[in-house]
């Protein structure tokens, strides 16, 4: 059976699965740390399936979803740690055994949520390429509504690879849909060159002039020029598939008001997360995945974001690691990393190369397993509220941290380079 015949199976599939899952009880979530007193937390970042987390959300208090979800490329994404360079890790899995109607049908559920959630002001943002887009489009007409279809922004860019046999593919396509006619919008401008880059002089037009000539100001196009993350950017966090903030940053500008809550329910390297956090804005970013959910941290403390790390679903606030745990010391007002216990890597799926040379350093140097680690000064037992993040430059991670104010129990939390989190504590 085709995919086009198969349509209104995923549609009448997806809404009888939501119809079910909101009747169910709601995962238990638990707050595993915050990295600042909570009047000045901007951000949640949620470790855990995202129906379990839209299921907990209020309704109609999202201002803007942008979802970045798997593409149906059928493939499985990896990704190579800046530290240790040799060691790839896996990402996240783009393969679907049902096809496109199991994947077809994942969204569309997905999209239920999101209708739910959003404000009448709101929309919502979904990044898809080729593989897919032209059959969610007809999904979302749908459930969101074909008058309430907005825009399809075509993102180009200049990276990635090219052949013989088809024209290089260089652009994803950004459906931009709506809940309501009340929507909001603010459109940014552009320059528009004047033909032959000569004044126009037409009464009440108004131009200007720069290095290339002459121009006005129009409302923005559907086609976006953005460049992607380079190897050798600094927001580049080695993620698979990490998207640029000045993408984002369009997409939250024109969409949202300073104060609004966005939300991004395939969150990966925080990309949303990091750059709403720049802008003022109240945000949510969930993820599955281990390695991205500590990508994101790492990147949020880099830039010093309010934000809590909460674990949902099944084992939320398990200590559970693998086996993997640092070990510290303290020496007076200072906290240092003496090693760790690497621990079992059977469940993390790498190749025979990856695998050898982590049992390498496994052995001779565990601490270079480690990303990067925080300190709480004065730990409860429940929550850990970091005083001060170590994190790794230049491939290297510092092995000691100051103690300014000390209390009866200072406790480590370290992440390797797998995203896996263990702690120990320091009795004084």
């Amino acid at each position: 059976m085709s995919t086009l015949t198969e349509l209104t199976q995923v549609t009448e599939d997806a809404a009888r699965l939501y119809n079910q899952i909101i009747r169910g009880a709601v995962k238990e979530s638990t707050t595993l740390l915050k990295t600042t007193a909570e009047a000045q937390i901007q951000g949640k970042l949620v470790f855990g399936n995202n129906i379990d987390l839209m299921r907990s959300l209020e309704c109609g208090k999202v201002q803007l979803v942008y979802i970045d979800p798997p593409f149906f490329s059928n493939a499985n994404y990896k990704s190579k740690h800046a530290k240790t360079g040799k060691i790839e890790r896996h990402a996240y899995t783009d393969e679907w055994p049902g096809g496109m109607k199991e994947y077809l049908t994942m969204l569309a559920v997905r999209f239920h949520f999101i209708k739910h959630l959003l404000s009448d002001t709101g929309s919502v943002w979904v990044h898809l390429d080729w593989h897919a887009a032209h059959y969610v489009k007809i999904i979302m007409d749908e459930i969101f509504g074909e008058e309430n279809f907005v825009n399809e922004i075509i993102w180009n860019y200049k990276s990635g690879g090219s052949t013989k046999r088809y024209f290089a593919r260089k652009h994803d396509t950004l459906l931009f849909y709506s809940k309501t006619d009340k929507y909001y919008l603010n459109i940014p401008k552009e320059k528009s060159y004047n033909r032959k880059l000569k004044p126009y002089k037409f009464k009440g037009v108004e131009e200007f002039e720069d290095e290339l000539g002459w121009y006005t100001l129009v409302n923005m196009k559907d086609v976006w020029q953005i460049d992607m993350v380079g190897r050798t950017s600094g927001e580049r966090t080695g993620y698979a598939t990490q998207k640029p903030e000045a993408l984002l940053s369009r997409i939250i500008e024109s969409c949202s008001r300073e104060g609004d809550t966005v939300c991004d329910f395939f969150g990966g390297s925080g990309t949303l997360a990091a750059v709403a956090s720049k802008l003022g804005r109240s945000w949510i970013s969930c993820d599955i995945g281990a390695s991205a959910i500590s990508a994101a941290e790492k990147r949020l403390a880099g830039i010093g974001a309010g934000f809590e790390l909460i674990k949902i679903g099944e084992g939320a606030g398990s200590s559970a690691c693998d086996g993997f745990r640092p070990k510290a010391r303290r020496a007076g007002s200072l906290a240092a990393l003496t090693g760790c216990e690497p621990g079992d890597v059977s469940g993390l799926r790498l190749d025979a190369k990856s695998r050898k040379h982590y049992e390498k350093l496994a052995a001779e140097n565990p601490l270079a397993l480690i990303d990067y680690w925080c300190v709480d000064e004065d730990y409860d037992g429940i929550v850990f509220r970091p005083s001060a993040y170590i994190l790794s430059k230049g491939g290297e991670v510092e092995k000691s941290a100051e103690l300014k104010k000390p209390g009866k129990r200072v406790a480590i939390r370290a992440v390797d380079i797998f995203g896996r989190a263990g702690m120990c504590i320091l009795e004084a």
